[in-house]
């Protein structure tokens, strides 16, 4: 059963999200601010529309209706350059993810590492699911990384256009045929966090879902296989 609590957005994981989180929030504050002044000066010259039927031009209202709209744009257009900046900038990344997009399945290569590891990311069948897993989102082999890292992702595809989409990290790029795109990206917390393809990609494209689970930096060295002196 729905709750209040979810129409808000989900929790953030990483500080990038939390960023865009909180603009969310200013932003809507804005959106209800303007719409309170301006329903209320439509009430109010609907009710003095007799009264003011003959004027024709107000300038200091127009100059006010002017300046205002401009001031709030740069109060919101601040904040988002400087967060779309933010999620560009990657500085010095701890390795690299390359995400490959297939028709309808993805594969993870953690190419940086001694054991070259790679591996096919499929989704789970229903009767495959373990026992409190999530129907048409789980999958075989899950993508591990370390939270509180610094990770950069190489994403492209084999075939068609995909789009590898974390909603919780507020994570999303295409996967293009013959083209790298490159994303910066960082963990705050672990957790499984689950995600989809997100641009129409075929027949089956409602069934290749993302699943990455964040574990501690000295778990993922367990999990990689990693040598002390390589970490």
């Amino acid at each position: 059963m729905s709750t209040f609590s979810q129409l808000a957005l989900i929790d953030p994981c990483s500080p990038i999200s939390m960023m865009l989180n909180k603009f969310h929030d200013r932003a809507l504050m804005m959106i209800i601010l303007v719409l309170t002044v301006v329903g209320y000066a439509l009430v109010f010259i609907l009710r003095n529309s007799f009264t003011h039927r003959f004027a024709l031009e107000a300038q200091r209202i127009e100059t006010i209706w002017t300046i205002i709209p401009g001031v709030i744009l740069l109060f919101l257009a601040i904040p988002s350059l400087h967060l779309l900046y933010l999620m560009d900038e990657l500085k010095s990344p701890m390795f690299t993810l390359k995400v490959i997009g297939h028709q309808w399945y993805w594969s993870y290569e953690y190419s940086d590492f001694h054991s070259n590891l790679a591996f096919d990311s499929y989704m789970l069948n229903e009767e495959d699911l373990p026992k409190g897993g999530y129907r048409l989102l789980e999958v075989d082999n899950r993508a591990v990384l370390p939270y509180k890292t610094e990770l950069r992702l190489l994403i492209t595809s084999t075939d068609v256009i995909h789009a590898w989409t974390i909603p919780a990290a507020c994570v999303k790029a295409d996967a293009i045929p013959g083209r790298l795109n490159q994303l910066g990206l960082s963990f705050s917390r672990p957790g499984v966090y689950y995600g989809q393809c997100s641009e129409i990609c075929g027949a089956n494209h409602s069934f290749m879902p993302i699943v990455v689970e964040v574990v501690s930096p000295m778990a993922f060295v367990q999990w990689a296989h990693i040598p002390e002196q390589s970490t």
